[in-house]
């Protein structure tokens, strides 16, 4: 018998499906499928949530409603392999539902499933937009400012409510960022004998009753001085609570620039300082993440509430102690990014290490010892070497004259 290595189980595949994965909406059998009617009578058990079973009976199976968290349930339903099975979900199990959650434990070809409209599918169509141009997140379980890269000018967002104190919350952080006039729509029970559709400004919404279970639909007005996420890396350093240990915008930009994100990778950012880089690296892609190391307690705390007000918090995790040593355990990165501490020996071998082949490396300085660390650096690995010199106008007595930052030296290299 082959050993545990901890990944996904794989295992031969039965000659039919035994696990049925049914949509349904409110409106409930009467909106299901012959097929997906027959599959949900022909299985032993039925696991779904209470409002989920109730919407499927009568049905003869065992009635089985989610425990919390709905985790715990599936040993159980993988012990059940080769008997028939049902789970019930809303609407599309493929569209934040279940049906992706179970996909990893089972294999594809011993599913059927039976997608009903998603509750985006029903909310575009209500509101007449266009689905592909328009953005469908969820803020079920998630935190309310993951919302916030979204907040476009023009943008219509279609968006899942966690409850009914959903969409009031999202309406104060509209009319807190300059956006109030963006129109909020809320949709409940939709496809229903109960559905009921609210509509309001932002900054009229007030705390009207809503349903546990709804549907947010968002247009994005922006007024002036409205505080809109820029699409391009270098954010303006007003956007990030610092002590000073910042890495300024125009170099911020060079160095996301040189780390070259793509999607769905990790990033370390040794010495993290007020995070700018770890956050910046987030949100060139939703599916990016980053490691933010630093070593001070209050610049931690910094970078979490920075991360969380620009709407990356659950995508930066934060490790306290100082490197090379904090370092030790994490799970691999994509690119490393050190923008303090670069003369620590023995730093910048290790990161290069964890790195894998074509990896990222960016390292900047801007004292002695830490462009020494990086000339040594150049001459053992190669890779780029620059230095970045940025003046910015500022008062002299009533005239403008040039103010010097101080150059920074970087070094850019990719693991061959």
């Amino acid at each position: 018998m082959p050993h545990d290595t901890g990944e996904a189980r794989t295992f031969a595949t039965p000659n039919a499906p035994w696990l049925t994965i049914v949509g349904i909406g409110e409106d409930g059998r009467a909106g299901l499928s012959p097929a997906a009617a027959a599959a949900l009578d022909a299985a032993e058990i039925v696991w779904g949530g209470r409002r989920h079973l109730a919407l499927a009976a009568p049905f003869s199976a065992e009635a089985r409603a989610w425990p919390s968290p709905i985790a715990q349930a599936y040993p159980e339903i993988l012990a059940r392999r080769g008997r028939p099975t049902c789970l019930l979900a809303t609407g599309d199990p493929f569209h934040y539902g279940i049906g992706a959650e179970i996909a990893r434990l089972v294999p594809a070809a011993e599913i059927r499933a039976f997608p009903q409209p998603s509750a985006f599918s029903l909310a575009a169509a209500r509101l007449g937009w266009p689905l592909a141009e328009t953005a469908c997140l969820t803020l079920h379980g998630r935190a309310l400012r993951r919302i916030v890269p979204h907040l476009q000018p023009g943008a219509r967002l279609l968006v899942l409510s966690w409850d009914g104190s959903t969409p009031a919350a999202v309406a104060a952080l509209l009319v807190a960022r300059g956006l109030g006039a963006s129109r909020l729509t809320v949709l409940e029970a939709m496809n229903g004998p109960a559905e009921r559709v609210l509509s309001a400004p932002a900054e009229g919404f007030g705390q009207p009753e809503v349903a546990a279970l709804n549907t947010l639909a968002v247009e994005v007005v922006a007024g002036a001085g409205a505080r809109i996420l820029s699409l391009s890396p270098g954010l303006d350093d007003d956007w990030f609570e610092n002590d000073g240990q910042l890495t300024k915008a125009e170099i911020r930009a060079v160095t996301l620039a040189a780390l070259r994100p793509r999607a769905g990778q990790r990033l370390w950012d040794v010495g993290a300082g007020a995070g700018s880089v770890s956050i910046e690296w987030c949100l060139r892609h939703p599916a990016n993440t980053a490691l933010a190391i630093e070593a001070r307690p209050e610049r931690a705390a910094r970078i979490a509430r920075n991360a969380d007000a620009l709407g990356v918090g659950e995508r930066v995790r934060i490790v306290e102690g100082p490197a090379p040593d904090a370092l030790i355990g994490l799970p691999a990165p994509e690119a490393v990014f050190v923008g303090g501490g670069v003369s620590v020996p023995g730093l910048l071998d290790a990161c290069a290490a964890a790195l894998p082949m074509g990896g990222r490396f960016v390292a900047n300085a801007v004292t002695l010892e830490g462009e020494a660390a990086l000339l040594a650096a150049f001459a053992e690995r190669g890779g780029d070497l620059r230095r970045l010199s940025v003046a910015r106008a500022a008062p002299v007595g009533g005239l403008q004259a040039w103010r010097a930052a101080m150059p920074v030296t970087q070094w850019a290299w990719t693991k061959p």
